[in-house]
């Protein structure tokens, strides 16, 4: 088992890493390279850039909020 949580562990890494580069390389370095450079071809448009953030932000707490909520209701039933 330990061997398989280092495993999930690495891979977790790794794609971690993976998003954080391309974002990185996405918003800070790309704005200074020509808009007809092949390396535009591998990147979605930069308002994409503040959208898909925002949009993963939005549906985090949204998930959040009902997962508190639906643990609160779940809580009060074993009270009772």
């Amino acid at each position: 088992m330990e061997l398989a949580d280092r495993a999930i562990g690495f891979i977790l890494a790794s794609i971690s890493v993976t998003i954080f580069t391309y974002y990185t390389f996405w918003v800070i370095i790309l704005p200074f390279v020509d808009e007809d450079h092949f390396i535009h071809n591998y990147f979605l448009p930069q308002e994409y850039a503040i959208l898909l953030p925002v949009y993963a932000g939005v549906c985090l707490i949204c998930f959040l909020s009902v997962f508190i909520g639906y643990v609160m209701l779940k809580s009060k039933k074993k009270k009772a």
